[in-house]
Formats: structure tokens, C-alpha cells, sequence
């Protein structure tokens, strides 16, 4: 089977007030227990909505988005009608890229990802369009230039036709710059109890051997806009420190961890270290000294949480195990709701040759009828 990359694009470094809207399109073929056609959509990397090819029917995710219902009467039917309708072309796109690749049987899987920010405090706003095929960039739109930039040779055919459909790429302009941001402050608006929320995690030092890194965990924040870091004598460290990405928990509410390699550090030095927890609208920040005393191990356990208490020495083993599994579990349902991301964002895509020698044959990968 053909192996593919899951990649969540979350970092640990982000704005303290930007917001998102997005939509994750993906089909597939050959890939087992998994619905040939899925649509999900995020708030604030919080799910709203979801379709896919087993269940026939878009549905809301969150109890805010039944709020949609009163405002446009027949919503979840006409959704629902449209995603229908999207299924077959983006089986089409499939067929139509394997003959671009020279490619026959296999796992193939087509992506696209579309939507917008808003930084509610400057007002700053972004939109992306984007196409993947098998984990790798295909296509992207070009907010600045309102024209597609082709990554790829096979891409070129594609990039041909969408670049003189200059009314549909109006549109997409003002869609992504406009209309999304404007839907984006409706469901910020309609969701405001629970996507404007915060909650502080519980902050644990754990060490697996003596010769281990040692990882600062955070569980139970919202939102996921924060900071996690190492710290000496103040100053931020960069240098052997390995930053793990956000997970999600069972909860909603989300967890990362980031490591200090300590091999180098004298014992008489590690009272010069910390990690820091910065949460986005929280003004104090969680500071958990590097104390072998607070450091949960298998021999020795503690915990230090959001009141500053150790923990029972018995809860080592169950909260490692357990994170280890909703971690598990969220790429599960990561995978299943159908964030199978590509590598960049549409800025960092690189032009290919567009003298591709080809027939100008359409393509169909971008006739998908995304909203």
C-alpha cells in the first residue's frame, strides 16, 4: 500500500488573536475503512460540520452551528445536496491525476483546503485555496495576482485553464477575502461560549530514564493558541529542545509537550531552567521550575498542577498511558474526519515550468463546485 503523511499544521508559535475558518475536502481510492469522500469544517480548528460518503448527510458537529437553521431554513438539505453532488467529480479528479502521474491501481488520495483569518485585533485578514494529491502540493490560488501557481509539471494543464477562468477567480477573491471572513465572525458569534473560552492545563515534568530528555506536558488548555517553551536564566532556549505539535483531547480541549535534552546540563545548573506556559488571553503565564523533585518517572512521581499541588505518586503511569492513547485516538479521528494535510500553505509553493508541451487537455481537479 502506498504511504502517505499525515501532517498537522499547528505550531507552537501563534498569533494570541487570530482566527480561522477552514474546509478539508478529501477523496480517496483503495484506502480501507475509509469513506471515498469526506468534508469537514473548522472554527478555529474546532469542527462544525461533517460529510462523508458513508453517511450521505452533512451534519452539525457543535450545538452552536444548529443556530444556522433559523437563519437559512433548509441548510443541512442543501449541504447535504451539494456534497452528493461533489462526490462523483472528485472521484473523476482522481482518475484524472493518476493519468497525469502514469499511475494505475493503488492508494491515491485528491485534497483541497480552502478558507480565511481574521486577526480580530488589527483587522488583518488572509484567505488560501489550495489542492494536494498524495500528500504533495498540486495547486494553489493567489490571493495577490488572482492566478494559480503550479508546483508541479502535471499541475501546468490545470494552472492553463484556471488562470483565463478570470471571473471564477474573481470570485474566489472576494470570497476569501470577504465573504468568509464575514461567515467567520457569524460562527465566532454563534459559538462565543465555546470558542472564545479559555481554560488552563494541568503542566507535568516527566522523564522516562535518568538519561532521558525531560518533557514538559500540557493537557486541558483551550484554545490551542499558546506557547510552550524551555527557558534559561529567562531567556528562551532553541538548542536541544524537540517541540511536539498540539494534539486534541477527548474533551475539546488540547495538549503538547515539549523536551529539554538535559545530558549536558550539571545537576548544580538545573535550577536555571523552567517551562513556560502562555495561554492566549491569559495575562499569567505557568512557570514549572526544573526540579528532579516535581519530575514524574518510574521512580519517582509527582505532579505539578495548575494550583501548584503535587499529585498522587499512583496517577504517573495512567495519565502517560492515557495521553498516549488520546493521542492515538485524535489521529484517528483526524484521519477519519479527513485532515490529511500536504506540506505548505499556499505562499510557499514553487512555480513549475509551465512550457509543459501538453494538448491543453482540461482538466478536471478544478471543476469541483466547491462553495
Amino acid at each position: 500500500m502506498k504511504k502517505f503523511m499525515l501532517l498537522l499544521l499547528f505550531c507552537h508559535v501563534v498569533s494570541p488573536v487570530l482566527h480561522s475558518m477552514k474546509y478539508f475536502y478529501t477523496a480517496s481510492s483503495q484506502v480501507p475503512n475509509f469513506p471515498e469522500f469526506v468534508e469537514v469544517g473548522l472554527v478555529d480548528d474546532v469542527q462544525m460540520v461533517h460529510y462523508d460518503s458513508n453517511t450521505q448527510r452533512m451534519v452539525p458537529k457543535q450545538d452552536w452551528m444548529e443556530k444556522v437553521t433559523g437563519y437559512l431554513p433548509n441548510y443541512w438539505d442543501r449541504e447535504t445536496q451539494r456534497c452528493q453532488s461533489e462526490q462523483p467529480v472528485f472521484k473523476v479528479n482522481i482518475d484524472t491525476l493518476k493519468k497525469r502521474f502514469n499511475q494505475t491501481g493503488g492508494v491515491h488520495i485528491v485534497q483541497v483546503m480552502y478558507g480565511c483569518e481574521w486577526d480580530d485585533e488589527t483587522g488583518a485578514t488572509n484567505g488560501f485555496r489550495q489542492y494536494g494529491y498524495d500528500g504533495e502540493d498540486f495547486i494553489a490560488f493567489d490571493l495577490m495576482t488572482k492566478t494559480w501557481i503550479a508546483p508541479t509539471p502535471q499541475a501546468v494543464i490545470s494552472k492553463n485553464k484556471l488562470d483565463r477562468e478570470t471571473g471564477q477567480n474573481e470570485y474566489w477573491k472576494n470570497y476569501l477575502t470577504q465573504e468568509c471572513i464575514d461567515w467567520l465572525k457569524k460562527y465566532l458569534g454563534y459559538g462565543r461560549s465555546t470558542l472564545l473560552r479559555t481554560e488552563s492545563p494541568s503542566v507535568s515534568l516527566l522523564q522516562k530514564t535518568p538519561s532521558s530528555p525531560v518533557t514538559c506536558h500540557a493537557s486541558g488548555f483551550y484554545p490551542n493558541k499558546i506557547m510552550l517553551f524551555w527557558r534559561r536564566d529567562g531567556e528562551e532556549l532553541h538548542e536541544d529542545v524537540d517541540h511536539g505539535e498540539i494534539l486534541h483531547n477527548h474533551d475539546g480541549t488540547f495538549q503538547k509537550s515539549v523536551d529539554l535534552d538535559v545530558s549536558s546540563v550539571k545537576p548544580e545548573d538545573w535550577g536555571r531552567y523552567s517551562c513556560v506556559f502562555q495561554l492566549s488571553g491569559v495575562n499569567e503565564d505557568i512557570v514549572t521550575k526544573l526540579d528532579p523533585k516535581v519530575i514524574k518517572t518510574n521512580w519517582g512521581r509527582t505532579e505539578i498542577k495548575r494550583d501548584g499541588a503535587p499529585d498522587s505518586p499512583s496517577e504517573f503511569p495512567t495519565r502517560v498511558v492515557v495521553g498516549v492513547v488520546v493521542g492515538l485516538l485524535a489521529l484517528v479521528v483526524i484521519c477519519i474526519a479527513g485532515f490529511i494535510f500536504w506540506k505548505k500553505r499556499n505562499n510557499g509553493f514553487q512555480k513549475a515550468n509551465t512550457s509543459d508541451g501538453s494538448d491543453g487537455s482540461a482538466s478536471s481537479v478544478e471543476a469541483a463546485p466547491l462553495k
